[in-house]
């Protein structure tokens, strides 16, 4: 009898399911609106029926267990979402309680960030290596460690938050609590928002967005500093100075062999990668910056899927 392994990945807009065999393959996938604001109790019926689909797509008879990696905090001890943030009336949910009644398996909850840089690892751009650090810059930023195969812990099982180092105490207040963190200088809405705030006279911003400041996207950005608009080559640069400051502490702290890097922002990553692997190659008196490898991720939105799946299957084989 053929098995498979479900993975589940929880975003804040978006829920996707996988099905994958044990050589990494995934055979079905399917994804609907996860619509936080409905409750946990839809969410997770939501779930439940992504993954009876994908598993029946899959053709697959057995279910060896489930793999759950979800926008955090989370706990993956006792499996529960406390993220009112970015899903918002997800406090203090469990989900293992809701997951084990409806399939009776194994199942894993881990961050999204940290199945997302485990499905690199596993089949994405950083196979064959030991140290891997991912970041994936989008609605937020999200950073993870992953050391000879293994999702890189805290106390008490705690994913370690980079997103939220402070570069600049001078900055904007994030919803952490702290001024100036990554997510709140680089994420794609703290791109928005200096865009509209900024002086937009004589630029394609406002024209882009239909004459509309509230209206422009972090895209609309990057796309106008490739016309060459100077509003937009000013937030471009403002934003370069900030993501390589992260990068290059990030470097400093745990020299791995490569960053994978992934998320939204990363569709331009053109306009900054060049600047940003002159300052890797640049930074060599305390660490050998200039032979850290920078990857763009290969898995796209499915990377968390893939990660997830792995965290059962790296138990059952």
């Amino acid at each position: 009898m053929s098995k498979v392994v479900v993975g589940v990945d929880l975003g804040g807009t978006v829920l996707r399911a996988g099905a994958f065999d044990a050589q990494g393959n995934m055979l079905a996938v399917r994804e609907t609106p996860i619509e936080a604001a409905h409750g946990p109790e839809s969410g997770l019926r939501k779930m439940q029926g992504l993954i009876e689909q994908v598993w029946t797509d899959s053709g697959a008879g057995s279910l060896v267990g489930i793999g759950i990696g979800a926008t955090g905090p989370v706990d993956p001890i006792r499996g529960s979402i406390n993220n009112p943030f970015t899903l918002p009336t997800w406090e203090n949910v469990q989900v293992f309680e809701w997951i084990e009644k409806a399939f009776s398996v194994p199942i894993t909850l881990e961050n999204d960030a940290d199945v997302a840089a485990l499905g690199e690892y596993w089949k994405g751009a950083g196979q064959a290596t030991q140290r891997l650090y991912a970041v994936t810059v989008g609605t937020g930023v999200g950073t993870a460690l992953i050391l000879d195969g293994e999702i890189y812990r805290g106390l008490d099982g705690s994913h370690p938050e980079g997103g939220h180092m402070v570069l600049d105490p001078s900055g904007p207040l994030c919803y952490c609590k702290m001024h100036g963190c990554w997510e709140s200088l680089c994420a794609g809405p703290a791109i928005e928002q200096q865009a509209r705030k900024a002086d937009l006279t004589g630029s394609r911003l406002l024209e882009m967005a239909a004459g509309e400041r509230d209206k422009i996207e972090a895209r609309m950005v990057f796309e106008a500093a490739r016309m060459g608009d100077a509003a937009a080559l000013s937030i471009v640069d403002t934003f370069t100075r900030y993501f390589i400051q992260g990068i290059l502490n990030v470097t400093t702290l745990f020299v791995p062999e490569v960053i994978v890097l992934g998320g939204g922002v990363m569709r331009s990553a053109d306009l900054f990668l060049p600047r940003l692997e002159r300052a890797l190659q640049a930074y060599t008196e305390m660490v050998p910056a200039h032979r850290v490898h920078i990857l763009p991720a290969k898995l796209g939105y499915y990377a968390g899927l893939y990660g997830a799946a792995h965290t059962i299957w790296s138990k059952a084989l």
